[in-house]
């Protein structure tokens, strides 16, 4: 072998632990929609009553308030000064008339200037003293009470001076004299109004609810019932019936979801052509070498002849060998259309290290075939992000078919070498094999990757036709390009060579060091 080198010892992989499956529990989207609906309204219909009493109390407020306002204000006229002293032209039958209620107290309270008491009840609070005095014949109001009972009070203030006196006060800027008058009630009938309003307003709430959600319950069922229906539609088809579902028969929202149900199955359907060509492809190729290892095994039981024996097992053993070797390809080539990223990650490796391991595992094989065996690595290191298996599949095909279709005393030649600059994206690292075999014409490029496709008269006769296609599989997977030539270094007119040449991607940002077991 040409150009060996020792091989540095690799860490072992290290073996990425395995994260906990998380139990799934499995969530209904009619239930779902239903709460985000039911939920709100739930949590809304409480508040709506609140604001509804807030709003009937001050609306049950407005009538009484004008109640008492007029009240106030028709004894306010009674009130007058006279020698100096305030007083009331009220008489019994007036004040009765005034307190005449037979659901609330009504009560009121006469003050002088000087809060002497003048008329009324005199349990009622004076009103709180304010920065900016009322104007006689304003009226406001409080909320105050009296004997332990909420009262709402109206009050103003009565100018006990005549038009004159208040002129000629008003010059001199004389303060004026107040009388305070007061009239206030419980909030018995208050309360009724209000709870009236509230109960016209919550019974047909409480006759709308269950209605409300029995038109939601309906419309969410009819809404989703197209799901049912789809769900009908695929259950009701044949275990064989990959076809596209029809999306135009299904809401705009479920169209992306049947599209991308309509690509798997166009995906499974090609999977499920694929294994069923290979698997009559491999039945077909199976039956040679099985028929020739039974005829070879008949043919030796006949036999008598100590030398025919040995020579029918002779070609019993190669039978045997070739039948192995087409089993072994063809499970290579399973294994390389049914692997993924997902069940083997892709790891980084350094694609001249890892060629140079695998080209060791050949040099018995050259020895064997008497064939130059040799390797030429690349000066700088060259990352790439690979499965390993699948890629010493793939060299270890591309070296197997060189060494089989090069004669005696030729030359094979495994070449690792960059191309562009290194750590970018624009960089290739490219694995090359060539050999000083017969060549493959160019009109035959494209079909030797198909699988058991041989070029006739192209010797090695106990070929399966499936490495090269185990090759572009592989190859496929990690994003590469594999090329075909003759072999430019050749120099004989009849064994043109062959150069098989695969272009990798570099990886952009490598890690410092690679944990990839070669071996």
């Amino acid at each position: 072998m040409r150009d060996t080198q020792s091989l540095a010892a690799q860490p072992s992989p290290t073996t990425p632990s395995s994260a906990p499956t998380e139990e799934r529990v499995q969530r209904s989207l009619f239930g779902e929609i239903l709460d985000w609906m039911l939920v709100p309204l739930l949590l809304l219909w409480p508040i709506s009553i609140a604001i509804t009493y807030v709003v009937a109390k001050s609306i049950a407020n407005q009538p009484f308030d004008q109640a008492l306002d007029d009240s106030v204000t028709v004894l306010s006229q009674q009130v007058s000064e006279v020698n100096g002293k305030v007083v009331t032209r009220l008489t019994n039958p007036s004040r009765d008339f005034l307190r005449a209620d037979d659901v609330d107290n009504v009560y009121y309270l006469i003050t002088g200037p000087h809060g002497e008491y003048v008329d009324g009840d005199r349990d009622m609070h004076l009103p709180v003293t304010e920065e900016d005095p009322l104007h006689p014949g304003t009226v406001r109001f409080w909320d105050s009470s009296v004997h332990g009972t909420d009262v709402r009070i109206a009050y103003t203030y009565v100018d006990l001076r005549n038009a004159i006196d208040a002129n000629v006060a008003a010059g001199k800027k004389e303060p004026p004299r107040l009388a305070l008058v007061q009239v206030g009630e419980t909030l018995e009938k208050r309360a009724r109004l209000a709870n009236e309003i509230i109960k016209g307003v919550i019974l047909p709430q409480f006759l709308i609810l269950p209605i409300a959600l029995a038109l939601i319950w309906f419309a969410l069922s009819r809404g989703l019932s197209p799901l049912s229906e789809l769900q009908q539609r695929i259950r009701a088809r044949r275990p064989d019936d990959l076809s596209p579902i029809d999306s135009g028969q299904v809401p705009e929202e479920i169209s992306p979801l049947v599209r991308s149900l309509n690509d798997m199955l166009s995906r499974l359907s090609l999977s499920i052509q694929t294994q069923k060509r290979f698997i009559a492809d491999a039945a077909h190729q199976m039956k040679t070498p099985l028929a020739g290892m039974r005829m070879q095994s008949e043919l030796a039981l006949r036999q008598t002849s100590h030398h025919d024996i040995h020579r029918s097992l002779e070609q019993l053993a190669k039978s045997s060998e070739s039948a192995t070797r087409l089993v072994n390809q063809l499970l290579s080539l399973a294994r390389a259309e049914n692997q993924s990223q997902e069940s083997a990650p892709f790891v980084q490796a350094d694609l001249s290290e890892f060629a140079r391991a695998v080209v060791q595992d050949w040099v018995q094989a050259s020895f064997t075939q008497r064939i130059d065996f040799g390797f030429e690595q690349a000066d700088q290191a060259l990352p790439v992000l690979c499965n390993p298996l699948m890629l010493r599949e793939l060299l270890g095909n591309l070296i197997d078919n060189a060494l089989h279709y090069t004669p005696v005393e030729g030359r094979v030649t495994v070449r690792v070498r960059g191309d562009g600059v290194a750590n970018s994206a624009a960089g290739l690292a490219i694995l090359e094999v060539e050999d000083t075999g017969a060549g493959i014409p160019p009109a035959e490029r494209d079909h030797v990757f198909q699988r058991f496709y041989r070029i006739l008269g192209s010797g090695g006769g106990n070929g399966s036709g499936l490495g090269l296609a185990i090759v572009r599989e592989i190859a496929q997977q990690h994003a590469a390009e594999v090329t075909i030539s003759y072999n430019p270094r050749s120099t004989d007119p009849e064994l043109p060579g062959s150069l098989f040449r695969v272009s990798f991607r570099l990886l952009e940002n490598p890690v410092s060091e690679s944990n990839t077991d070669f071996h």
